[in-house]
């Protein structure tokens, strides 16, 4: 969805490589010294590839570096004037992947201020380009010696962040006489991994590429200098080649295709203008192509840590972003199938049907979830494969693109039955098979995550509160698939099945004298009893009943559960509350997302305009770009969302989360199979009026206006009727209420 308020739309558009002084960038966190989202540094990603570095744009080694298949191919990339470090004055992300960097050299010898100036733009896609420009504002030439430092480890993604990487051996460094290239190479469990450095007119010795630099007075001086990755042998195409302008390049030009075909979002609230921008910015960025299908897209979880296909990561992201971009589910599902599982394997978790983990192409996979490039250590997962299909299939995908996932549905519904139901009593468990396996399997992986009223962790097995609801939706959303093929019988099946798990379900895992649902059932069918969020997914999959939504919908908007800001994972009153926890207090924006569509699905929508609009709140405090996760420390407490220090940004779920709930509040439900599609928009009173042009709902695109008084209308989508809740189904043409 590509955001813009007032402004002119030609500017705006004309911001996206390097700002202008438009509103909306500066807002979204592109502006000099604007490092709140990303904790003092700088984060530069797309697809596998991406950058961790200082402020200044410096990388130390330690955690920060160039990562390209999650291995460091770039572990100190230092940049000295006449020897001496750089006084950093800010820097700004122009593109998830392009960054500038502006310091100043130390000060010379008579001169009352430093006179030279030094520009870095860096570009990141399957390896790095940078451009260099220095400028002397002096009134005379200013001779100098730029260096820039360099050097690489290959450290697995893993063992960096572990911190483990000094127990690499060391690269071996290759520099030819009167050469300006510098290479490295080293093999590390599996991979021979290897790096080139291009610096045209550099000497280039084992650790430093230099120059020596004369400066006309208040004239400038420019180089380029290329960092090429290879794996086994084979270099990796160069994405920002030298001497190639930079909106020829084909990560920009992809971009505009992203634009081109996104959503425009028209709105009078900054806040939700910014924070969709960066969203969709962010996602285009971490878009994955498919090798199998480099027409497909797929998205990866996010950075810095997580720079691969995730199955629930991936899934929860893609059925956010129907809205943008149907290509994205599809791209994550067929991948997801192709990497189902086949066989039984203890270490990696592999069993028949189960969609993975993860997927790693580290330097060294014994590192990795299960010691291979693939984990299935996932209760969650395999179920959402079946949702996701089912909402693409109501979004107007092609029939016989989704007919051709069916086996792989069902494939995953077997593996429900088979293997997920470890005990046989109807329920999701999960229990890892070794101790390389996560302890906890679901959304909350953390070794804490899962936890009682008192605070006493759970062990496994586990029946997640969640898990069964997605379980449930599986089953409704085959019921459907086959009935919309003629399938009676199969749809039948399957419409029971989901009927019997929903009875089940409220009435096992109902706390009756508490009010709300138990985190989940443990290894003796006893209830978890915390109050937490994870009841929220519930009702996002509809396996609530009736009467029970309405004390879950009070639960979640609560002063022990919303924060002011978003919903707590815990709630407040529980023995294991920590604001600052990662997964016992803190807030996660993709699992509020879920809940204000879950409060949404049920008509609490006053509970749901409160919470979306303490979120897009949020989001202004991190420059629009929502993390991971942030502290879950009230409103009323601290005035403003406290940051978690270890949060991934950007991530491809709180991306999406705020692309989810627009189009929740919206309330955007397509049913193209059936000719229809529901419009009942409910935005917060605070964002005034919204216009959203071109949201793709099958082969047709849909504008809808809400107004600020709450009236709206529609255009677009002739073959489809819209629906609305107050005035029932139109043939076509405007619908206002």
């Amino acid at each position: 969805m590509v955001s813009q308020s007032s402004e002119d739309a030609e500017e705006a558009a004309a911001s996206r490589w390097w700002p202008a002084n438009t509103d909306v960038r500066h807002a979204a966190g592109s502006g000099f010294g604007a490092e709140s989202a990303e904790r003092g540094g700088r984060i530069l990603v797309d697809g596998t590839s991406f950058a961790v570095s200082g402020p200044g744009g410096d990388i130390d080694g330690s955690t920060q570096g160039l990562f390209v298949r999650d291995a460091r191919i770039v572990s100190r990339w230092r940049l000295l004037v006449d020897g001496a470090r750089l006084d950093p004055l800010g820097g700004y992300t122009a593109q998830p992947f392009a960054g500038v960097f502006v310091a100043r050299s130390r000060l010379r010898d008579g001169h009352a201020e430093a006179t030279v100036l030094v520009e870095r733009r860096r570009y990141v896609a399957s390896g790095m380009r940078e451009d260099l420009s220095l400028h002397n504002y002096g009134g005379e030439p200013a001779g100098l010696t730029l260096t820039v430092e360099v050097a690489a480890d290959f450290a697995d993604l893993f063992a960096v962040k572990a911190g483990r990487q000094e127990e690499l051996s060391p690269a071996a460094v290759r520099v030819s006489p009167a050469s300006d290239v510098w290479s490295a190479s080293a093999r590390h469990g599996q991979s021979d991994r290897g790096v080139k450095v291009v610096a045209p007119g550099a000497v280039v010795a084992a650790d430093s590429l230099t120059y020596k630099v004369v400066i006309p007075a208040h004239g400038e001086w420019s180089a380029s200098v290329a960092v090429m990755a290879e794996v086994d042998g084979e270099e990796l195409p160069m994405r920002f080649p030298l001497g190639v302008p930079v909106q020829q390049t084909a990560p920009a030009r992809e971009i505009a295709e992203w634009h081109q075909t996104s959503p425009t979002l028209h709105a009078d609230s900054l806040p939700l203008t910014v924070t969709v921008a960066r969203s969709e910015e962010d996602l285009a960025a971490l878009r994955l192509s498919d090798p199998d299908e480099p027409d497909l897209d797929v998205v990866a979880a996010g950075a810095p840590w997580f720079m691969a296909l995730f199955g629930r990561d991936s899934l929860i992201t893609s059925s956010l972003t129907l809205s943008l971009d149907l290509g994205l589910a599809l791209g994550t599902l067929r991948a997801l199938a192709r990497h189902q599982g086949r066989s039984v394997d203890a270490l990696s978790e592999e069993e028949p049907g189960r969609i993975l983990h993860e997927l790693r192409f580290g330097a060294d996979v014994s590192l990795a979830l299960g010691g291979a490039e693939r984990y299935y250590g996932s209760v969650d997962a395999t179920p959402l494969f079946v949702v996701v299909l089912g909402q693409l299939a109501r979004w107007g995908a092609d029939p016989e693109a989704v007919g051709e996932l069916l086996p792989a549905a069902d494939a995953a519904l077997e593996w429900i039955d088979d293997y997920g139901d470890k005990d046989g009593d109807g329920y999701v468990e999960y229990l890892r098979s070794t101790d390389r396996g996560l302890r906890n399997q679901g959304w909350k992986d953390s070794a804490d995550g899962v936890n009682y009223a008192d605070g006493a962790v759970a062990n496994p097995p586990v029946a997640l509160v969640e898990v069964q609801a997605y379980v449930y939706a599986a089953y409704a959303a085959r019921a459907e698939l086959a009935a919309r093929r003629g399938d009676a019988e199969t749809a039948a099946y399957w419409s029971e099945r989901a009927s019997s798990l929903k009875r089940r379900f409220n009435e096992d895992f109902w706390l009756h004298d508490r009010g709300w649902f138990a985190v989940g059932l443990d290894a003796e069918k006893k209830p978890i009893d915390a109050l937490a969020s994870n009841m929220g997914h519930a009702l996002w999959a509809g396996a609530v009943d009736a009467d029970k939504a309405p004390y879950v919908a009070e639960r979640l908007v609560s002063p022990e559960l919303f924060s002011g800001y978003g919903i707590r994972t815990l709630a407040t009153t529980m023995g294991a509350y920590n604001p600052a926890s990662y997964h016992n207090g803190s807030v996660w924006p993709h699992d509020t997302a879920l809940c204000v569509a879950g409060l949404v699905r049920y008509g609490f929508t006053a509970h749901a305009q409160r919470v979306a609009a303490g979120l897009i709140e949020a989001a202004a405090y991190f420059s629009g770009r929502l993390p991971e996760l942030f502290c879950g420390f009230g409103k009323e407490e601290i005035p403003g969302p406290v940051p978690y220090p270890a949060a991934g940004s950007p991530q491809a779920w709180a991306s999406a989360a705020a692309i989810g709930i627009l189009t929740a509040l919206l309330g955007i439900d397509p049913d193209v199979p059936r000719g229809i599609v529901g419009l009942s928009p409910a935005l917060p009173p605070g964002w005034g009026a919204v216009e959203l042009q071109d949201v793709p709902v099958g082969k047709e695109r849909m504008n809808v206006v809400v107004r600020a008084d709450g009236t709206f209308s529609w255009t677009g989508v002739p073959s489809l009727r819209v629906r609305d809740g107050k005035a029932g189904v139109s043939a076509g043409g405007p619908l206002c209420v």
